[in-house]
């Protein structure tokens, strides 16, 4: 797991960083009837809650009908009188007690985190704090002690009385899930700030409460917000089948399946780049009869096409930078190498052409680095040789500068290959310093902006294993770089493994993050940072 995490402040929202919670909330108590010892209600299956009063709250779980709920702090109570919720629902309303306790708390971060460890240690089995009275009891014995009794007849009678003016107001302004406000006694601004720092893991139990919620995750101003305040997690996508794509999170260790690609059987046999750029993640390729792309979208989970460049291209270099990316060379449906650049704007989805590079080439590689943008190597000329070269474009100035002997070459061992049979140079940018995969000598190499030379730093995992550079990824993962390759057997069986190095810490030491069984090598892999 990452040592650095970019969920921003965990302690606060124990959601995000616990994979199992066995505590219940208050925020379900008032559905049942503890002093009985059994359910008021029941839901019904999957269904919308038929019952009038309690199903109304748990399905919007936000506004006036909580308010009260929201207030207090984590009790114990027994699984079995938890109401029947999905586990994203569920998991939404833990998200947003969350969310209110911060704003209420006006603490420290540590302080928090304190409270937290000493309520999952069972130092304190209740801690509930009124808007009538700031008085605790720690309660050791049994969560049915008269305390706990009276504390939960205080909480039903709250709860009803909140519900009689939340269908008062419902009465005269319809619907609460339609109001602005998206937490209980917070104003817009504080609540996006509050769910801003969850997870993005999180996200799809949110969306699951109600339409509110589901509109601000989908409609892109949660993750607007997070870039803004410079709050990032780095998701890992690639594709090892045709059509098919996964991604895996480094922070909570899973992996996801995307939903499948709809495509013609040309797009599935043509070479294909990749490339992830604010909540998107695009893939080139060429279909019948012209280069098609594919856009699939974060926020709503689904795969789109249509969107075309200026000038559409395969074999291209590019990188992304927050919202933008800039794509450069390849060729034309001629075969043609082209020295055109584009800049593509995930916010607004539009492609602007950017002057041309001194060179033309394909099978190039980009990074971003010091704001700039830099297309690395790749081949070029009428006889299509090995360009050792870079070209370095100023975003301010709008003007290309070549940088020689940027590419990092080959070892003595590939030189005779056909420029064609190697891929493209294997690169990627961490704090603004740029390194590089030798598959051949299997090494790590650093480049020296001062001087423009490479040297080597260090080893490749040793079971990185690819076909002259293909089928092995090499990428920047936040403050890491990651290598996604594995081993082969005869019989086409085989692993993909995950590693990753951190080099500020010192030299290669690369740690594994996860492995899973696969028959084939990495076809396209991006790394999309939001």
């Amino acid at each position: 797991m990452f040592d650095g995490r970019s969920c921003v402040v965990p302690g606060l929202f124990s959601s995000s960083c616990q994979a199992e919670n066995k505590w219940s909330f208050m925020t379900f108590l008032p559905e049942l009837d503890i002093r009985n010892g059994k359910r008021h209600r029941d839901f019904d299956g999957d269904n919308e809650p038929q019952p009038r009063k309690v199903n109304k709250r748990v399905d919007s779980c936000h506004q006036g009908e909580t308010r009260n709920l929201f207030q207090q702090h984590m009790c114990h109570a027994d699984d079995s009188v938890v109401p029947k919720m999905d586990q994203d629902q569920r998991k939404g309303c833990e998200l947003l007690r969350n969310c209110q306790r911060v704003e209420k708390a006006e603490t420290s971060s540590v302080q928090l985190l304190d409270e937290w460890e000493q309520l999952k240690a069972g130092d304190s089995l209740v801690s509930c704090d009124l808007q009538t009275s700031k008085q605790q009891q720690d309660h050791s014995g049994d969560s049915s002690d008269s305390g706990v009794q009276q504390f939960v007849e205080q909480q039903v009678e709250l709860a009803e009385n909140s519900l009689e003016e939340s269908e008062q107001q419902e009465h005269h302004a319809g619907d609460s899930s339609d109001s602005g406000s998206l937490l209980p006694r917070m104003n817009r601004d504080s609540s996006i700030a509050c769910l801003g720092r969850c997870s993005r893991s999180d996200y799809s139990s949110l969306a699951s409460l109600n339409r509110s919620f589901r509109n601000i995750i989908r409609s892109g101003e949660l993750y607007r917000w997070r870039r803004l305040n410079g709050i990032v997690e780095h998701w890992i996508y690639f594709s090892c089948t045709l059509l098919e794509w996964e991604a895996y999170d480094p922070i909570r260790e899973q992996w996801m399946h995307l939903p499948r690609m709809a495509s013609n059987e040309c797009f599935m046999c043509s070479d294909k780049e990749s490339l992830a750029v604010g909540t998107e993640l695009l893939v080139f390729g060429r279909g019948l009869s012209s280069h098609v792309i594919y856009r699939y979208s974060l926020l709503t989970n689904s795969w789109t096409s249509g969107m075309r460049m200026n000038a559409p291209r395969c074999l291209f270099g590019s990188a992304s930078l927050g919202e933008i990316a800039i794509l450069a060379g390849g060729c034309d449906s001629d075969g043609y190498i082209l020295d055109s650049a584009e800049l593509y704007n995930s916010e607004n989805q539009t492609w602007e052409l950017l002057p041309s590079m001194n060179k033309p080439r394909k099978m190039c590689s980009g990074v971003f680095m010091d704001g700039k943008f830099y297309v690395i190597g790749g081949i070029g000329g009428s006889d299509s040789k090995l360009l050792t070269c870079g070209e370095e474009y100023n975003l301010q100035t709008r003007t290309w500068t070549e940088i020689p002997n940027m590419s990092p070459g080959r070892s003595t061992r590939g030189s005779e290959m056909p420029a064609t049979a190697e891929a493209p140079p294997l690169v990627a940018v961490v704090n603004n310093e740029l390194y590089a995969a030798d598959y051949v000598d299997m090494e790590v190499k650093k480049y020296d902006k001062d001087r423009k030379l490479w040297f080597t730093i260090g080893r490749l995992p040793e079971r990185a294993v690819s076909m002259n550079g293909w089928g092995l990824a090499f990428r920047a993962c936040g403050n890491r770089l990651i290598v996604i390759g594995g081993p082969r057997t005869h019989g086409g069986e085989g692993f993909i493994e995950l590693n990753s190095w951190v080099p500020s810490e010192g030299p290669p030491q690369w740690n594994l993050l996860a492995r899973k069984r696969s028959g084939h090598f990495v076809y396209n892999c991006a790394v999309m940072g939001c």
